[in-house]
């Protein structure tokens, strides 16, 4: 029987749903939140993104080296991104599941899908750029399906 996990997400919130194969209905599986955090609550730990207190580049030395500049929201996606991967990685490599279809904002698909295994990344059936985190039920099913079809229609 075939298990085919569906993830929708934005950089603040996913679901993954496991999608039936008969009537393609969706059970919550997990839910994740990420609040993004704020420039004053980083200050406070200390980790100001201009690396105040350390001279310049890697090695700390006044030479011309610099470290890229990354910006504070890419990091926390990144993150965030990497969290939803650990699950999606573990479920496939426990096989709870036969494919992947991932539905995801344009930002996050990208992080999510290169911190992807290969095992998961072998078992990507479709992919979808939306977010339709905001959507319930019938009305989220119904999408889902479309987006699918739609995927599945570029390849």
């Amino acid at each position: 029987m075939e298990k085919t996990w569906v993830l929708i997400a934005n950089s603040e919130l996913a679901y993954c749903f496991e999608r039936a194969s008969t009537d393609h209905s969706l059970t919550q599986l997990a839910d994740f939140t990420h609040r993004h955090q704020r420039l004053s609550d980083k200050a406070r730990e200390g980790d100001l993104t201009g690396a105040a207190g350390k001279g310049h580049g890697r090695t700390a030395h006044a030479g011309t080296q610099f470290e890229p500049h990354t910006e504070a929201r890419a990091k926390e996606r990144a993150a965030f991104a990497r969290q939803i991967a650990n699950y999606i990685n573990d479920g496939v490599a426990q096989k709870l599941c036969t494919s992947l279809v991932l539905i995801v904002t344009s930002p996050m698909l990208g992080e999510l899908r290169s911190c992807l295994d290969v095992a998961a990344k072998k078992l990507l059936h479709a992919s979808a750029v939306g977010d339709l985190t905001g959507f319930s039920a019938a009305d989220l099913q119904s999408r889902v399906d479309s987006a699918i079809q739609s995927s599945e229609g570029k390849s």
